[in-house]
């Protein structure tokens, strides 16, 4: 354990959520190394967790059962709602942390821009798929409109401004892919600890 874990223990969430839907079950770490368990029946949305947690360097354990014979869209939701509301509860006050993240992530021909506020006020702005992305269907289940949905219900009920934008792609799995890279990037900024901020960052006093 290094001498900064030694003084600020980790910021860390378990929840369960169930519904005649769904159950999911999720820990997580904002303060890991991106080591990931995922498994959700979803075998492409896996992958895309997994990617979350390398690029976001938070370690992340997710066990999701849902209704997958009937659709992917419940499980994939429900997911996304326990992961955005770990991280609001593993945020606490947000005391000492950076706010606001950006990154630009290509992944081949695939380029997305996202752009994260941990300001307590959810918003979603979602832009530049081609027009087709949501009627492609990626590893038998996943359609590509759970893109968006996914990250329209993390943002809300992580309580945080996610803006997203997809600058160039063709690909169906790269557009998809550099969405969920980019947005872990953003936030593993947004979420650093910074020792040069005291106390909250705002000038409101709050988030």
């Amino acid at each position: 354990m290094s001498t900064s874990d030694a003084r600020q223990p980790h910021r860390t969430a378990e929840l369960q959520r169930a519904t005649k839907e769904s159950s999911i079950d999720l820990w997580l770490d904002l303060d890991g190394t991106g080591e990931a368990e995922v498994s959700t029946g979803v075998r492409f949305y896996d992958h895309m967790l997994l990617s979350f947690a390398k690029h976001s360097l938070i370690d992340l354990k997710v066990t999701a059962k849902g209704d997958i014979d009937v659709d992917a869209h419940h499980t994939v939701e429900d997911t996304a709602i326990v992961l955005g509301e770990c991280v609001r509860t593993a945020l606490g006050d947000k005391a000492g942390i950076s706010r606001f993240g950006d990154a630009l992530v290509p992944l081949d021909e695939a380029l997305t821009q996202a752009v994260v506020d941990v300001a307590g006020r959810p918003y979603f702005v979602h832009e530049g798929e081609p027009d087709g992305q949501i009627y492609v269907i990626i590893g038998g289940q996943y359609t590509g409109s759970l893109t968006r949905h996914v990250l329209e219900s993390f943002a809300f009920h992580a309580g945080i401004a996610l803006h997203v934008r997809l600058l160039a792609g063709r690909d169906p799995h790269h557009i998809v892919e550099s969405q969920f890279k980019a947005v872990a990037r953003a936030l593993r900024k947004a979420i650093e600890p910074d020792p040069r901020v005291i106390g909250i960052p705002s000038a409101k006093g709050a988030l």
